[in-house]
């Protein structure tokens, strides 16, 4: 491992001085790579489907990990959007000169060595390498066990246009230990590795968090929360919401609360029963929404439970400041949203609801990367320090101070 991480050191001081057009035409090949290597891939998927059955991993976890032609088109896809993307290395953040007459320019920069932790889904081998590298990155990737082929097979993939273009394979490489103690070594190899980027299960996110030495930037849950204002618009409050809970009910921007206003709630709340009901959806409600759906009545832990699975939490509440408390108290800094025509309720919920992303009349289901822009995410940071939201290669980047004079001294 140390012997690993030494390489991978070594290699980030070769990307960092890579430059865009470079960097963008190997991104090229590595998509036209994953096209033309798409049946392997596929068939280690299958392995990985295979296992999925027998080990009985729930639907939400095994339509995370399948893998077919339209999907592994969208991979390929997405590394030509990060490709396109403006260069994030060597940007003039900031320039002025000082009383010394020092030209001071503040200028952007890749972080490093970085080490990602996820589970489940196989593009992200794709869509981290891509952007770890876009931006200047080396990139170390410790997918989940679940996936271990498909992983395995992508990141081959794209070694092989690493080393056919002269380039260290360690640039973008699995850890050769996915193994817990090799994940707690990694973890607190501060001297090799600049960041630690965990996204996964609760259990996953607080042993990284509580053990690393290594700076992290947290993908936690998301408790993702949208409210139906008393005034809004009944055609688009039921569209968001079936939207938001069953788009894709395994995903960390899934709504897994609706809270709806008294005064809307006898109007829209059997018509959100019907939709549900029709879309399969387990509902857990409180007393004042069971005044008009039949569902279960909801305990104090559905309100701070992540579902990852099509089960919602429903409740109906008295304006505003009550749905903006209930947020405040359970939701976990990812998406929130609210439904309204209301333009001062619109910015007071957008000023005082603390999210990463907070939306008006939209579904939270927009939280990604590929939605906004950005090609990919690295993931959806809960932190408030150094990113927030979709990360990027923006947010992959950090920067220094390049200070230019003329024999000054102090």
């Amino acid at each position: 491992m140390e012997n690993f991480l030494e390489k991978a050191k070594a290699s980030s001081a070769i990307i960092a001085t890579l430059d865009g057009k470079t960097k963008s035409r190997v991104l090229r090949t590595m998509a036209e790579a994953l096209e033309r290597e798409m049946e392997k891939i596929l068939a280690a998927n299958v392995l990985d489907m295979q296992a999925a059955e027998e080990n009985g991993l729930s639907s939400a976890l095994k339509d995370r990990l399948y893998l077919d032609e339209k999907r592994v088109k969208a991979m390929a896809e997405s590394l030509r959007q990060i490709a396109a993307l403006r260069e994030p290395v060597g940007r003039v953040l900031e320039g002025w000169r000082n009383e010394a007459d020092l030209r001071i320019e503040k200028v952007s920069v890749p972080i490093g060595v970085i080490g990602v932790i996820y589970e489940s889904r196989p593009n992200v081998t794709a869509d981290v390498g891509a952007l770890c590298f876009k931006s200047g990155n080396v990139a170390i990737l410790k997918g989940g066990k679940e996936a271990e082929h498909s992983n395995r097979a992508i990141a081959k993939v794209l070694q092989g246009v690493l080393e056919a273009e002269g380039l260290p394979r360690e640039i973008i490489s699995l850890l050769p230990d996915s193994s817990r103690e090799g994940v707690a070594y990694l973890i607190k190899q501060d001297r090799y590795v600049d960041l630690i980027v965990p996204r996964g299960g609760e259990t996953l996110i607080r042993y990284v968090s509580e053990n690393a030495t290594v700076p992290v930037v947290k993908h936690d849950k998301g408790l993702c929360h949208t409210y139906i204002h008393a005034e809004a618009d009944p055609d688009m409050a039921a569209a968001i919401a079936i939207n938001a809970k069953c788009d894709r009910p395994g995903v960390c921007n899934a709504m897994e609360t609706l809270l709806v206003d008294c005064e809307i709630a006898p109007e829209i709340l059997p018509r959100l029963y019907d939709l549900f009901k029709e879309a399969g959806t387990q509902l857990r409600a409180d007393e004042g929404a069971l005044e008009f759906i039949e569902a279960a009545l909801a305990s104090e832990e559905d309100w701070d439970t992540e579902y990852l699975a099509n089960i919602l939490a429903v409740r109906v509440v008295d304006g505003i400041e009550e749905a903006i408390a209930h947020i405040r108290r359970y939701g976990s800094g990812h998406s929130e949203a609210i439904v309204t025509e209301n333009y001062s309720a619109a910015e007071r919920f957008l000023d005082e609801v603390d999210a990463a992303c907070v939306y008006v009349n939209a579904s939270t289901r927009f939280t990604d990367g590929g939605a906004f822009g950005f090609g990919a995410e690295v993931g959806i940071s809960t932190n408030k320090l150094h990113a927030r939201g979709p990360m990027g290669i923006d947010e992959l980047t950090t920067y220094k101070y390049k200070i230019y004079g003329k024999g000054q001294i102090r």
